[in-house]
């Protein structure tokens, strides 16, 4: 059973010691950007197996991933770093036992400016509510199909009432912003659109399309897939009028309303058109390893150095060596370009 926090943690509890001599300073990688952003993966068991995504691949051995007091603890010292953004990711973060308590950590460490959870949304009608209660303010459910039929298939089996259930008891529960995540794949999601569509003018959702990336177990990714972001826009843009929104240059969707002020809805073109240049991104796997990037080839180990009690300007050179080294990007649509041995479920998401 993994280890669970307490009941009522306070911040920057256990906190890593600083070091005298660590020169505080932003998280710049050779490229000028600056790392704000951090998404922690908390598990990487998922309870879907979607043919995108997760084969039936067998989870680390528990021992390996880190306790939840393990990753405050290290999100503390992102913290420190500059970080002002985490999101909690998975495999499925609600399947992790204790969650409530890490957000109740998070949520009370004052440096942190926003706090977020992503979730398949299959457990969300149980956790909304504590959630919240522990200071979660924003979710976004990933949710691929609105057709009964065709979402049991795409998860190998599962009940989309379910996670429609999760959506109507998270606005119930009062987050501030609820985004609803669409991987957009060719053959698919194009007879979806106007559905979801329909769902983002009557709902306080914005529903966001997401290309379809190379990070599937079974590896069987081909351009061809990729349903492009311009294509979804001229669909909808067609029955409903659509103008772009303000956007950080640093947001990985470009936003657009409904020009009769009916909703939103995001789209994520990581394939057709990168925006690595702007990328404030970094992620911390469930196992404790440092990624720079959602593709990168390799990875630093942070959670041994601190389960051997190293030091917080120990763990600060590692991050920022780890930051440093992050390529100008990710090449999926270029030649030479090399997956990454981890899925999705694996890195977080």
């Amino acid at each position: 059973m993994p280890h669970q926090l307490p009941e009522t943690p306070s911040p920057r509890q256990d906190a890593i010691p600083d070091a005298p001599h660590e020169e505080r300073g932003p998280l710049t990688d050779d490229h000028d950007r600056t790392a704000r952003s951090l998404r922690v993966s908390v598990t990487d068991r998922c309870n879907l197996r979607c043919r995108y995504c997760m084969a039936e691949t067998p989870s680390a051995p528990r021992e390996q991933l880190a306790t939840l007091e393990e990753l405050a603890r290290l999100v503390d010292c992102f913290i420190r770093l500059g970080i002002r953004k985490v999101k909690l990711t998975g495999g499925e973060p609600l399947l992790r036992r204790g969650l409530p308590n890490l957000v109740s950590t998070l949520s009370s460490m004052p440096d942190l400016q926003d706090l977020s959870l992503t979730t398949n949304g299959l457990l969300l009608a149980e956790h909304a509510q504590p959630l919240a209660k522990a200071g979660l303010k924003r979710v976004n459910v990933s949710l691929d199909s609105l057709d009964p039929e065709t979402f049991f298939k795409l998860t190998r089996g599962q009940d989309l009432r379910r996670v429609l259930l999760g959506l109507e008891t998270a606005e119930k529960a009062g987050f501030t912003t609820i985004k609803l995540n669409v991987v957009a794949i060719k053959g698919i999601t194009e007879q979806e659109l106007l559905s979801f569509g329909r769902l983002a003018r009557s709902r306080n959702i914005q529903v966001r399309f997401i290309e379809f990336m190379p990070l599937d177990d079974e590896h069987a990714w081909q351009k061809e897939l990729v349903l492009p972001a311009s294509q979804i826009h001229a669909t909808l843009h067609r029955t409903w009028p659509l103008e772009p929104m303000g956007n950080h240059p640093s947001q990985p969707s470009t936003d657009f309303r409904f020009k009769d002020g009916k909703g939103s809805i995001g789209l994520i073109s990581s394939v057709s058109h990168p925006f690595c240049h702007h990328c404030d991104r970094i992620r911390l796997t469930a196992d404790g390893k440092l990624r720079n990037c959602l593709f990168s080839l390799t990875e630093t180990d942070l959670l041994t150095p601190l389960r051997q009690g190293a030091p917080f300007d120990e763990l600060a050179g590692l991050i920022r060596h780890e930051v440093g080294s992050k390529e100008a990007g990710h090449r999926i649509d270029g030649p030479g370009f090399v997956r990454p041995s981890r899925s999705m479920s694996s890195i977080g998401g």
